[in-house]
């Protein structure tokens, strides 16, 4: 099944685009950490970023560097931070987030669970003692 990337990158599912060449293309986060929180991901579908040849990840860095370079001069802030988690979807991509403070680059409050979520995920953890 592609990934969520993938069905965006095929004009399945609407984003909103930044950039794209013939290998990337660059989306706004619609979870963002900050304003101008922005995704770089490669076209081709590849899980793990170590996992991309060299010309593909050397490809990736310099597109996602001309991005960042245009975030911080569209958005205010101090710098334009970097991650590569790749948790959440299985398929690579570099968050660009405009940073002001260290808190910026955290993660911890973009998720959202209701009551069933917690109980089933307690449940599921538990189980796995």
């Amino acid at each position: 099944m592609p990934s969520i990337f993938t069905r965006i990158i095929n004009g399945e599912l609407p984003s909103y685009k930044i950039a794209e060449d013939d290998h990337h293309i660059a989306i706004l986060d619609v979870n963002p950490n900050t304003k101008g929180h922005t995704l770089c991901i490669p076209k081709k579908e590849v899980d793990k970023l170590f996992d991309l040849d060299a010309d593909s990840y050397t490809g990736l860095m310099q597109f996602s560097r001309r991005v960042a370079l245009a975030i911080g001069k569209t958005v205010p802030c101090d710098r334009v931070g970097m991650a590569v988690i790749g948790l959440e979807v299985p398929h690579v991509h570099v968050h660009l987030i405009p940073l002001n403070e260290m808190g910026d680059m955290r993660f911890q409050n973009k998720v959202t669970l209701d009551k069933p979520e917690f109980e089933a995920l307690a449940a599921a953890i538990s189980a796995n003692l």
